[in-house]
């Protein structure tokens, strides 16, 4: 925002709030009941204010440039009766009193919902930018006339001295309803949080804004959020979506997240997403989902790497770099022969460490710790914590690789809020 720095001045929407709008001869027009402006800009600029005239009482709108001075009152050029309009907002721009004030708003770079209580405008070059939005208490005591009063008895009680709790507008994410979200989300404020913090914002909203709030997120967002969130409110997010959308959203989460996620749902829901969902990872879905959630087969994953004892090192990389972003697991890489059967295990520092032309079997490890298909967890949570291993293998009665049970997958079942 370019502003000329020798004509800054900081105002409050509070402090505009009730100014009277005279002409250059001090003659009233009126009195400013709301400031107009589109704030999906960065620095949003001021473009009209709401007034009530003095003559007829009659609510109009008044453009912002006809303001040619900021005083006690604010005094505008000379105007004629064509200068005032009804109170119709052009496409993009809300009343920022009605629109923001008392209302939630998201601090993407606190990551915390924050209530709005007064609003900072930078007044530069006859341009009003809103620049901050206040969330303390401060600004709602200026708001109400009393910030001297009690900011004296604070000094003077307990030698206290309130600040101003100031948030950029440009980390700012308007909740307050969803036409408000469709304006803002262009700018993609909230998808650059992590997954956890939105999960966090989430879980803190009511339900009507927690779903709003959801389904502005693109799919990839989507998934890694519901994947952090609180399991009885993924099902609230997911049930609200058509049967489309929700399986494009759980098609972008880890096979594991997913399936224990479709096991909370109505059977009839789950029925429409799988069939929604591409046949191979419908399938996969179908395998995780006929196993109890809290053994083996219920905590497994069945996105992994394995390859055959042949395969070199160049070619396993290779693979890897091509598929492991649908991968829940890429550190171990297992290696089977024919019939499924594992022969060992390798790390992804021991592929980075071998020569290209290095075959698998050459620097596997044939020790591998796995777990039957119908183990409990107590007996898992035993096995990772005496190996101090990450991820452990699910055989079947014949030593076939059925899945991969994440050390975090795990960890969600025992403890789960230490999992989240």
């Amino acid at each position: 925002m370019a502003v000329n720095t020798d004509s800054q001045v900081f105002l409050f929407l509070s402090e505009l709030l009730g100014r009277k709008v005279v002409d250059g001869e001090g003659r009233p027009i009126g009195t400013v009941l709301d400031l107009a402006g589109n704030i999906g800009e960065i620095y949003p600029p001021v473009t009209d204010i709401l007034l009530r005239l003095k003559q007829d009482r009659k609510q109009v709108l008044l453009s912002w440039k006809k303001i040619s001075a900021i005083k006690e009152t604010l005094v505008s050029h000379p105007l004629r009766p064509e200068d005032f309009r009804e109170p119709v907002l052009s496409p993009g721009e809300l009343l920022l009193k009605d629109t923001l004030l008392d209302k939630q708003v998201v601090d993407t770079d606190g990551a915390k919902i924050r209530r709005v209580n007064d609003l900072q405008f930078l007044h530069a070059n006859r341009i009003l930018y809103l620049v901050h939005v206040d969330v303390g208490f401060h600004g709602l005591l200026r708001r109400v006339g009393l910030m001297r009063p009690i900011g004296f008895l604070l000094r003077k009680l307990f030698d206290y001295d309130m600040t101003d709790q100031l948030i950029a507008w440009k980390f700012v994410q308007p909740l307050s309803s969803p036409d408000l979200l469709r304006l803002t989300i262009a700018q993609n404020r909230l998808a650059q949080l992590h997954p956890a913090d939105l999960a966090d914002i989430i879980e803190d909203l009511d339900i009507h804004q927690r779903s709003a709030v959801f389904r502005s997120l693109d799919v990839e967002t989507a998934a890694e959020t519901l994947e952090e969130t609180d399991p009885k409110i993924q099902v609230s997010l997911i049930e609200e979506l058509s049967t489309a959308n929700a399986s494009d959203i759980i098609e972008e989460m880890s096979l594991s997240e997913a399936a224990d996620l479709l096991g909370d749902l109505p059977k009839d829901k789950v029925e429409g997403i799988l069939k929604e969902m591409e046949e191979d990872a419908a399938e996969d879905m179908k395998e995780l989902l006929s196993h109890p959630e809290e053994n083996a087969g219920g905590l497994m994953t069945t996105s992994f790497p394995s390859f055959g004892p042949l395969v070199t090192v160049g070619e396993a990389m290779d693979k890897i770099r091509l598929e492991a972003e649908d991968m829940d697991l890429i550190y171990y890489i297992y290696v089977l022969d024919g019939g499924e059967h594992i022969l060992g295990v390798l790390t992804l520092r021991d592929l980075l460490m071998a020569p290209p032309t290095t075959v698998l079997s050459e620097i596997m490890d044939t020790r591998v710790v796995s777990v039957g298909i119908e183990e409990n967890k107590e007996r898992i949570a035993e096995d990772f914590a005496k190996y101090g291993i990450m991820a452990i293998p699910v055989v079947d009665d014949e030593n076939r690789l059925k899945g991969v049970i994440l050390f975090k997958n795990l960890l969600e079942v025992v403890a789960p809020k230490l999992g989240r």
